[in-house]
């Protein structure tokens, strides 16, 4: 058999079953030695193909689809150093839980360390940052060896979506000739008998025993001051379940903006949104002193939170993870819980009884401290936030009012996505919110976004300068694609979070390695990308940019330009307010 035949053979059944399993999108970079699966992915009548020429942000935009899609996406490069330009990606994907299948074409074991060219060792190249690396057998024509491709498929695709979801790295060894011949007889049934999966793995919910739950409701019916925190989180029963439990315990809600339990329609009465604001307060802290927290997903974005839970030791911290791994950077957890975070709430609702719960507003002491909190601390955000001149965090106390129901609001590290905290208030709309939390990193971030804009629109992104630059590359998804997609660009020329830093305090050195202003002017390169771009001078002209990138189709970048030192300035200013209104509501 020639080796065309062999390898179509081959990368056939491999690619049919990946469908079969479920993963049925790829993002693919132009290589010559990946030319097997590449051709035979473009080949299949199911597999969606995006091309994308920089594997960086090819990287980053495949995580981004699989963000949305809440499924695994697959991931082509050719050999050499392609393959390392996915690593940024693939610890992000690793840290936050994507699934994300990388496919990497290599030399045959013959070519390497031998000075062959685009040839490097990719043998665990992502080293701990994927749940499973397997070095593929070469094409073979035996029929065994299609039932090998076949269950590696099965069980490569179950390893990522499986709880932790996560990367998974198989690395492909082709020999020359590269063609397969796409004319082969039964293209996609090697190895194969029947219309099912090869193996079909079945996983379940984790979930505790009866009488462990029934033991920690006993044990909190007698603790008063509690809390539940919410973090990153993206099942869409999670925010009822979670609300429901914390109606029955009568317990505040603290959710993170990423928890998505800020929008939509599910009842909203016990949660506190504007915690960030005035939890940095030590006098405020020290009034609001709990004896009980549990906690769902990761940890928030709130510094002041993470600071407020590490300086209450006394704490019991109960953390309820949906799937193996230990997401406490406190180091103070009491409890670690493996459980399914919806089934959890709600048997543990059920067990505290079904009486009707009181609301909050009727409730003294614990309760109402909190309310009377997030309430005085939304009115002086609100009232302090508004200006007539361009700010940073009234970006998002706009994007709060005019943002549409079912949109996409996407944040970009740094200051950015603190702002969408301390300034994105809870609403009725179903608003998804996301971020890049896993590693917290400024790049891939523009990928990301688009990957998810090739899936749901309207998607707005919130990104600063710096991090814009750093992937310029990805907006090319856009033109490729045809992708619709509303960027606003903070523009305060550098590195706006350093100035709210103690480095800020040396300005011998600060701002050539700190603060960096770029200069650049972004608009000939989105142009370039064939968006449009619109310097916005005042509030009216943003909401008129708002809602034509809204409505319209393409890219669309706002750029708003601000300044770094009167950016903490004000900051400092409405914390401060905020502070006084807080301890005047809680009379302290």
């Amino acid at each position: 058999m020639d080796q065309g035949k062999i390898i179509s053979e081959y990368i056939g059944a491999f690619v049919d079953e990946l469908v079969r399993c479920g993963i049925t999108q790829v993002v693919i970079n132009p290589g010559s030695r990946s030319t097997p699966l590449a051709l035979l992915m473009a080949e299949h009548p199911r597999m969606k193909v995006w091309m994308h020429v920089d594997e960086r942000s090819a990287a980053f935009f495949a995580l981004g689809i699989a963000k949305e899609q809440k499924q695994a996406v697959a991931l082509v490069c050719s050999s050499g150093t392609a393959v390392a330009n996915y690593m940024p990606a693939v610890v992000e994907a690793y840290q936050s839980r994507v699934p994300l299948l990388v496919l990497t074409a290599d030399r045959p074991h013959e070519l390497r360390e031998v000075g062959a060219p685009q040839a490097i060792d990719q043998i665990g190249i992502f080293g701990k940052f994927v749940k499973l690396f397997v070095e593929m057998s070469a094409p073979d024509a035996a029929l065994e060896m299609q039932h090998y491709v076949r269950t590696v498929a099965s069980r490569a695709s179950a390893v990522a979506l499986c709880g932790p979801s996560g990367p998974v790295h198989l690395n492909f060894p082709f020999r020359e000739p590269l063609l397969p011949e796409l004319n082969t007889p039964a293209l996609w049934k090697g190895g194969r008998d029947v219309d099912a999966c090869y193996t079909q793995v079945l996983t379940g919910t984790r979930s505790l025993a009866r009488q462990q739950i029934e033991k920690i409701a006993g044990q909190l019916t007698k603790m008063e001051r509690g809390l539940i925190i919410c973090g990153p989180h993206d099942d869409p029963l999670f925010a009822e379940a979670a609300v429901l439990l914390a109606k029955q315990l009568q317990y505040p809600l603290l959710a993170d903006p990423l928890s998505q339990v800020r929008c939509g329609a599910h009842d909203k009465e016990w949660v506190i949104d504007s915690y960030d604001s005035f939890l940095r307060d030590s006098t405020i802290m020290d009034q609001l002193v709990p004896e009980v927290v549990i906690r769902f997903g990761a940890m928030p974005v709130s510094k002041a939170l993470l600071l407020y839970l590490k300086q209450n030791p006394s704490c019991r911290q109960i953390i309820i993870d949906e799937d193996a791994g230990w997401r406490d950077p406190t180091l103070m957890s009491s409890e670690m819980i493996y459980a399914g975070a919806v089934p959890f709430c709600r048997e543990l609702a059920d067990l505290l009884g079904s009486a009707p719960p009181s609301s909050p507003s009727s409730l003294s002491g614990w309760p109402q401290q909190w309310m009377k909190a997030n309430e005085a601390a939304k009115q002086e955000l609100s009232r302090q936030g508004k200006n007539d001149f361009l700010s940073e965090g009234q970006v998002f106390l706009e994007l709060h009012e005019y943002l549409p129901a079912e949109s996409v609001l996407f944040a970009g590290n740094s200051m950015p996505v603190r702002d969408l905290d301390t300034f994105f208030f809870c609403n009725e709309r179903n608003i998804r919110i996301m971020a890049n939390r896993g590693a917290n990193g400024i790049d891939g971030v523009v990928s990301t976004a688009l990957g998810v804009a090739a899936n749901r629109s309207p998607l707005v992104l919130v990104i600063g300068d710096l991090s814009f630059y750093h992937d310029l590359n990805g907006l090319l998804a856009a033109k490729l694609h045809s992708l619709n997609a509303t960027i606003i660009l903070i523009n305060n020329d550098g590195g706006g979070i350093f100035s709210f830093l103690p480095q800020s305090g040396l300005p011998r050195h600060f701002e050539t390695l700190f603060g960096t202003p770029l200069g650049l002017d972004f608009k000939p390169v989105v142009e370039m990308y064939q968006g449009s771009f619109t310097q916005v001078a005042s509030w009216n002209d943003f909401r008129t940019a708002l809602r034509d990138g809204l409505t319209s189709t393409g890219l669309h970048v706002l750029e708003v330009r601000t300044k770094r030192e009167e950016n903490v300035r004000l900051h400092r200013e409405i914390l401060a307010a905020v502070s006084r209104s807080v301890r005047a509501a809680l009379s302290i």
